[in-house]
């Protein structure tokens, strides 16, 4: 679903060429993410990492401190007249909170997207002005990517379990 989100994003200001693809990749991770919410509710009462309460916790703290983070720095940005550090600055905040959530899910490969998350957000803003296109665009497209990337992986993991 954040893949598709992002890809949303992704077209506040693209090249006119884009388009199509960034529009293929939307209906992908849509679908990609309508099995996932399938395949969530045909194993609804499976135990998770999530069913341990201290986990869950960790989780919904990480998840609130996230939201906070990004909801103040956004409102910074724009009152500042700033609003295209706006894409980059969310994707840096989701790049970050997947540092803790490696150690909720114990899943390694979560620093891996950390990393590449908050390396997106920092070339986004570099690459856009030379593309003459929305930092939103670069990072729409390089967080949408690499989420669709990890979706891929979870349905991977998924099925081989």
């Amino acid at each position: 679903m954040f893949s598709f989100c992002w890809f949303g994003w992704a077209q506040e200001k693209p090249r006119a060429n884009w388009r199509l693809y960034m529009g293929i990749a939307s209906g992908i991770a849509l679908l990609v993410c309508l099995l996932g919410v399938y395949l969530s509710i045909q194993s609804w009462n499976e135990p998770s990492v999530l069913s341990d309460n201290a986990s869950f916790t960790s989780y919904v703290f990480t998840v609130n401190i996230e939201f906070l983070l990004a909801g103040i720095g956004a409102f910074i940005l724009i009152r500042k007249k700033e609003k295209e550090y706006v894409a980059p600055w969310i994707a840096f905040i989701v790049g970050i909170h997947f540092i803790s959530l490696a150690s909720v899910f114990d899943d390694p490969s979560l620093y891996v997207l950390a990393a590449l998350l908050v390396a997106i957000s920092i070339v986004a803003i570099f690459i856009a002005p030379k593309l003459q296109v929305a930092t939103s665009a670069i990072t729409g497209i390089g967080t949408g990517t690499v989420l669709f990337g990890f979706a891929i992986l979870g349905l991977i993991r998924y099925v081989s379990v």
